[in-house]
């Protein structure tokens, strides 16, 4: 079924065909410091990122994405909340039409101009499509991105190939880079148990959001509003605000590690 972010497609109307998305363990959340319970038995986190696993940008209408070979263990987050190695599969960012939104996850009222998402699966599975139907299938590493004097030179790899992939469909060879250099000084996190934030929204998502953003400029956020979400035979609609708002949390615990 298409979905989308708009009144028609948008989120509200997500789970008439995907029930999912008015489950109890849906994605993002708002994380709230009252409401969090340091764990001190939370561990560090590690990534170790071969960047020669790097293989393509797209533009999917939805996103910029960047894909990762995940054949076998040469990408990998592990420690943290998590139960052993996960392997990196794909980053993607969301993002708002201005930059005063953006993000998914709010941090106590603060909505970030974007956010970006690491996500990795549970290679204990057969296969990704596995992984996504077991609770503890997927794991995604969030950074905020906020915007400020003192951008990360870090971001202007991925966004020199925005023209490359202006339009859906567009996709473009991304060879050697090591998403790593994205991480901001501090590893400090939250995590909880959710979902996907886009259809078909499976909660299957052990998160790690980290605390500390990752600078932008005000022209690296226009960079990512100058994708189109359409097909380069028409019209041109910018692709913007391609982000869930947040979901009830229920009874869900948000631990911190800090």
């Amino acid at each position: 079924y298409p979905w989308g972010y708009d009144g028609d497609d948008g989120p509200e109307q997500w789970h008439k065909n995907y029930p999912n998305a008015k489950g109890r363990h849906q994605s993002p959340i708002e994380i709230n410091n009252k409401e969090v319970h340091y764990d001190r038995s939370l561990l560090p986190w590690f990534a170790s990122y071969d960047p020669g696993a790097a293989k393509t940008i797209l533009n999917n209408g939805k996103t910029c994405r960047v894909v990762f070979d995940d054949s076998f263990d040469r990408s990998v987050l592990r420690g943290g909340p998590l139960p052993g190695v996960f392997r990196l599969r794909q980053l993607h960012f969301h993002w708002g039409s201005s930059d005063d939104h953006g993000s998914e996850h709010v941090v106590n009222g603060v909505r970030y101009a974007g956010e970006l998402h690491l996500l990795h699966w549970n290679p204990k599975y057969s296969n990704y499509l596995d992984a996504v139907r077991r609770t503890d299938g997927i794991a995604v590493l969030a950074i905020f991105l906020q915007v400020g004097k003192t951008p990360k030179p870090e971001m202007k790899r991925i966004l020199e190939e925005i023209n490359a992939i202006k339009t859906k469909g567009k996709e473009a060879p991304f060879p050697n880079f090591d998403p790593s250099i994205l991480f901001p000084k501090s590893h400090d996190y939250w995590t909880y148990h959710g979902s996907f934030t886009t259809p078909p929204c499976e909660e299957c998502i052990t998160w790690i959001v980290l605390r500390e953003p990752i600078v932008v400029s005000s022209d690296q956020m226009a960079k990512l509003r100058s994708l189109s979400k359409n097909a380069e035979n028409e019209p041109n609609l910018p692709l913007v605000d391609n982000w869930r708002p947040t979901q009830p949390r229920y009874f869900r615990m948000v631990s911190a590690s800090f």
